[in-house]
């Protein structure tokens, strides 16, 4: 564990020297590799789509329901998340699809990312707000703050586990949608030069809210439509049963992919060892420094390995430059460790279960985070 005085001492221009020079060097490689590594990612995430949905119409089960859920876990990590962050933007030879000013806009949304969390929203929440305020106040995907209450409350300890179990297989819909949407409409409000309106957890839900409509209008029911209407009614000429069959499989799979994501994404930014900050950053080497120090991976290496995880195992290189493809990270990870050991910075990168019970922790307020003294 990195000690107050250590983190003080650290040589951020040095350290970012160093990390620049990484950078430099992993985008000087060709790009003929990068398009054809995400090509493949793609199609692993369309054969198990397609696996998922040919074997859902026969009867309700966990195999057909986890293919479906890989698919779309898939689509989510490997391809919308790179290319929304323009890690393909400048790679010639890139598919158009590939491009963040095309994916997803407009009638794309469906062929290329249909999801509960529209583009633009997750471009501002995530590419925008969570990477560049990371452990911050301003951090909207900050686990310590968005707890607080949990924490702090009366619950017993085992009700709040219970509790944050629930919320795993539902977080998409009742977490990520509605605060993508709110921090979109609060950008949008100021963009326009509007009154900042008044965001609440419950005018999120309410159509008598112009954030509540936009939010059913722009993601709920699109998805709803498109995922537990359309698709199962594509298979009514196989009979009645089997339209019901992938509705039922189409749900548990929903279950499935929260559960999944909420697994590798949600212990990437917590633990006791892991920092938040009460100031606002300052310079490129802290910056990266904070990136270290503010992620967590876990066991990195192979497409199969990475597939898993949607390559949110390489977090640290990920928040160091969120405009890399998912290969180049295979390429700069065992390099920003050797940066790290060089400057006595710890590199966290642990089993995902181990993390997780971290992240729990700090969710059910059994354990907080650490916080540097002001720079």
């Amino acid at each position: 564990m990195l000690s107050l005085n250590s983190y003080n001492n650290v040589d951020r221009k040095q350290l970012a020297q160093d990390l620049i020079e990484i950078h430099d060097d992993v985008l000087s490689r060709g790009d003929g590799e990068n398009v054809k590594h995400l090509v493949k990612m793609e199609r692993w995430g369309k054969v198990c789509s397609l696996l998922g949905y040919g074997t859902a119409w026969i009867i309700p089960n966990p195999v057909s329901a986890f293919l479906i859920s890989l698919g779309n876990f898939a689509r989510w990590t490997h391809l919308a998340h790179p290319v929304v962050h323009k890690g393909y933007d400048n790679i010639k030879g890139a598919p158009g699809h590939f491009s963040s000013k095309k994916f997803a806009k407009g009638w794309r949304r469906f062929i290329d990312w249909p999801d509960w969390i529209t583009p633009s929203s997750w471009h501002h929440e995530h590419d925008v707000l969570h990477h560049y305020n990371l452990g911050e106040q301003l951090d909207p995907d900050q686990l310590q703050n968005n707890a607080k209450w949990l924490r702090e409350s009366n619950i017993p300890v085992w009700v709040r586990f219970l509790m944050i179990a629930v919320f795993s297989s539902v977080w998409k819909i009742v977490y990520y949608a509605p605060r993508a949407h709110k921090e979109l409409c609060l950008l949008q409000a100021k963009q326009a030069g509007e009154e900042i309106p008044q965001m609440t957890a419950v005018g999120a839900w309410s159509f008598f809210t112009q954030q509540g409509r936009a939010l059913w209008f722009q993601s709920i029911l699109p998805y709803v439509g498109f995922r537990f209407v359309l698709l199962p009614l594509l298979f009514l000429p196989l009979g009645t049963y089997a339209a019901v069959s992938v509705l039922i499989n189409s749900i548990l799979a929903e279950i499935f992919t929260n559960i999944h994501s909420f697994l590798v994404i949600v212990p990437n930014h917590a633990g006791d060892d892991v920092m938040m900050f009460d100031s606002k950053c300052k310079g490129r080497g802290e910056f990266y420094l904070r990136q270290i120090l503010g992620s967590v991976n876990y066991p990195t290496g192979s497409d199969a390995n990475d597939f898993m995880y949607g390559w949110l195992n390489y977090q640290i290189e990920h928040h160091l430059w969120p405009d890399l493809s998912l290969n180049q990270y295979q390429y700069v990870q065992p390099k920003v460790l050797q940066v790290c050991k060089k400057h006595g910075i710890p590199y966290c990168q642990e089993s995902v279960f181990k993390r997780l019970i971290k992240a729990v922790d700090i969710m059910a307020g059994r354990t907080s985070m650490l916080k540097p003294a002001v720079v």
